[in-house]
């Protein structure tokens, strides 16, 4: 195993590897969904995805219903708050295909962006960069907003750490307020240098996200469309519960249900211990000017919207892969740190791909939810090893000044 994480380090050394692999394979996963047909097939291609988000501007601007079906411009509903309409905007009035290939490589750059800001090694981050390369590949054939949710939620982390609590709070509110998994990036205000700045940072970006969208619309238009998001995302959440669509519900809950055969599971019986447990990471709050105890609390932040929401599906863990790959980095070469990493990459990125057999991916992959297991093994060992305070280095019995990260020698 030793010499496997060698052929690890020396493909992460080749700088134009990363980047040929990183790009050219979102570019790749993007336009082979799109030459598959027909676009107007909606049923089968996942570039219905993006039919929704490019015709959430022109609904906004055009003051329709957000969140009911239109049948005539694409399958599903949206489901994304009013100021997604912004955000979408560069790409709306682009051909389908142009635009959807833009979007998805836009993904891909504001990933690779919060990576590369994260206090490691440029080495560390090319491997994370480089275990990552699948997910993001199955992740831009979907045309999905998660790439951009993992990248705020990374960069309200690196922001924060770094003092710059505007911008830290500027990627939370834009992720709480276009998909609401983005509020998770509260979990790094104890980590701030000037708390009531953060606190003034999320009043005022509550304030400009909520009236942006306002300008090509109406205040009482966009008033009525959160409470009309609210509505959705219940009626969704409770769809998501009942369902026995395999496809859906991929999380711990999930996991748990199909498992265990107990599709009655009620999804707070899994929520609110997990919530426990998360909040009991901060116990360890005097080593927060520790860049590994950050670190780890970034990880278990990352997998927990992914984890304990029944809305996860297969391209929702581009979020909560780099979780996996950077808690990875920060352990010894053990063998059974390599071995995890292995299987833990095979279940979460290739467990829906046609890497694995039809049989496999039919009768086990999809229909128990094996792509939550890793992650909850690993958002579980997490929490222990914060509880028991083996993220440390060293045992460091009083907080030093904000540091940047001493990467363990192992490479």
């Amino acid at each position: 195993m030793r010499e496997k994480r060698n052929v690890l380090t020396f493909l992460a050394e080749k700088e134009w590897l990363i980047l040929s692999l990183w790009f050219g394979l979102a570019f790749l996963g993007a336009v082979m969904e799109i030459s598959r047909g027909n676009i107007n097939n909606f049923l089968i291609f996942n570039i219905n995805n993006f039919l929704i988000f490019k015709n959430v501007f022109f609904h906004v601007i055009h003051q329709q219903p957000l969140y009911i079906e239109y049948p005539a411009e694409y399958y599903d509903v949206n489901l994304y708050g009013p100021v997604f309409s912004i955000v979408i905007a560069p790409f709306a009035g682009l051909d389908t295909h142009i635009g959807a290939v833009l979007w998805a490589l836009t993904g891909a750059a504001v990933l690779y962006y919060a990576i590369r800001q994260l206090p490691l090694s440029q080495l560390q981050q090319n491997i994370i960069l480089l275990l990552c390369t699948q997910e993001l590949m199955g992740a831009s054939g979907w045309f999905q907003l998660n790439q951009f949710i993992g990248a705020f939620i990374i960069l309200a982390f690196t922001n924060t750490i770094k003092g710059k609590d505007i911008w830290a709070t500027l990627f939370i509110l834009l992720g709480t307020m276009t998909k609401i998994y983005g509020i998770v990036g509260l979990a790094f205000f104890f980590f701030s240098q000037n708390p009531k700045r953060f606190i003034g940072g999320l009043f005022l970006w509550g304030a400009v996200l909520f009236a942006l969208p306002m300008i090509i619309s109406s205040p009482q238009y966009i008033i009525n469309s959160y409470f009309e998001w609210y509505a959705a995302l219940v009626h969704k959440n409770a769809l998501n519960v009942e369902s026995i669509i395999s496809f859906q519900d991929i999380s711990a809950g999930g996991f748990i249900k199909r498992v265990f055969g107990i599709p009655w599971l009620n999804n707070m019986a899994v929520l609110i211990p997990a919530t426990v447990l998360f909040l009991l990471q901060y116990t360890q709050l005097k080593y927060r000017y520790n860049s590994r105890y950050r670190l780890y609390i970034l990880c278990s932040t990352l997998m927990f919207p992914v984890l304990f929401s029944t809305s996860s599906e297969s391209p929702t863990y581009i979020i909560a892969i780099p979780a996996i790959c950077i808690w990875y980095v920060l352990q010894p070469a053990t063998r059974w740190n390599n071995i995890f990493i292995f299987f833990a990459i095979l279940l979460v990125s290739f467990s829906h791909s046609d890497v694995v057999t039809p049989w496999v991916r039919k009768n086990l992959a999809v229909p128990y939810a094996l792509k939550a297991l890793p992650c909850l093994v690993l958002w579980l060992m997490i929490a222990y090893q914060i509880y028991t305070r083996k993220f440390l280095v060293k045992n460091t019995p009083t907080p030093e000044p904000a540091r940047q990260l001493e990467p363990v020698p192992q490479f």
